[in-house]
């Protein structure tokens, strides 16, 4: 089969397009048929060797959806989507024809959305309904989105189903009119000093969860919390450091709930693809717009370009 593979780190000339054997399905695992693969920035992270738990030579790509050809009965010619921490660094991942994972790593894929726009979700919502999950998000929490990303988007359309009380907030002038006309109240991010004050005019005494996508926020978010509140984080400055007022934390009761979605296998995120899955094909969550399909052959000029910042969503077909 054709696939992407790299067999050192350190760069992306590492990756090359080619031949390799096609894996055979053992007992308890399934065949997928790749008809869409996904493209994260950690896809090109993991070529550029900044995962040093990735054994080499490997198929990377972590979000995929295809057909079963190969597995149980029951599952052969079902459409699937998956998604896990295995795939693409210590098991071979989607950017290939065919990729091989256990029968309950997959989930059967909702009909409403397509084999790309499926491919497009694993890793931003999985991680948003985790970060709502493990922050105890509910109807009666008043949730601040902070961040303009996919999974800032996912989290707030989550929640939006979970009937939570919902603030977005962005940097960027185009992040927070696209926000905004998604229909979600945006607050226009300026100076970090400034956040208590525009999150208490709209939530008196705070919000009770605030999700920063970005890294940037969470000191700024202790003055933005309620009591009791919750800080959900999935990034953090380059070196990892920051100065966090704890004794303002201390004083509303708060917590900070570390966000990875590394953490989970694709038996655990196939339980929540199947939880959320439901909500696309009762049309309560929205369906992705504007996806780049790129033929899987071009794969390397793909991985270039997210290398170099395109804010496209990248989607490869073998």
């Amino acid at each position: 089969m054709k696939a992407l593979q790299f067999d050192k780190t350190g760069g992306l000339s590492a990756l090359r397009y080619v031949d390799v054997p096609t894996p055979v399905a053992g007992a308890d695992e399934v065949l997928v048929q790749i008809k869409a693969a996904g493209l994260n920035p950690s896809d090109v992270k993991n070529v550029l060797g900044r995962f040093p738990y990735t054994t080499l030579p490997r198929i990377p790509g972590r979000d995929f959806a295809g057909v079963v050809v190969e597995g149980p009965q029951a599952l052969i010619g079902q459409e699937v989507w998956a998604t896990g921490r295995e795939l693409g660094f210590f098991a071979d991942g989607a950017h290939a024809q065919f990729v091989k994972l256990p029968a309950n790593g997959v989930a059967l894929k909702p009909t409403h959305l397509s084999f790309a726009q499926a491919a497009s979700l694993g890793v931003p919502y999985t991680t948003a309904w985790d970060a709502l999950e493990r922050s105890l998000v509910t109807a009666q929490t008043h949730l601040l989105v902070i961040g303009g990303g996919a999974v800032a988007t996912a989290a707030l359309a989550l929640a939006k189903v979970r009937g939570a009380q919902i603030l977005a907030a962005a940097r960027r002038p185009e992040q927070v009119k696209a926000l905004q006309d998604q229909g979600y109240q945006t607050l226009q991010l300026d100076k970090p000093e400034d956040l208590g004050a525009q999150v208490n005019a709209v939530f008196s005494g705070g919000a009770d969860v605030i999700f920063d996508t970005t890294g940037f926020w969470l000191p700024a978010s202790v003055a933005a919390l309620a009591t009791f509140g919750r800080i959900a984080i999935i990034a953090a400055p380059v070196d990892g450091m920051v100065q966090l007022p704890a004794l303002g934390l201390y004083r509303k009761g708060g917590s900070v709930v570390g966000i990875n979605s590394l953490l989970y296998g694709v038996q655990a995120c196939a339980a929540m693809l199947d939880q959320f899955g439901k909500f696309f094909d009762r049309d309560l969550l929205p369906l992705p717009q504007g996806l780049f399909e790129s033929p899987l052959a071009e794969g390397l000029e793909r991985y270039a370009e997210v290398n170099q910042g395109s804010g496209e969503k990248v989607i490869l077909v073998p």
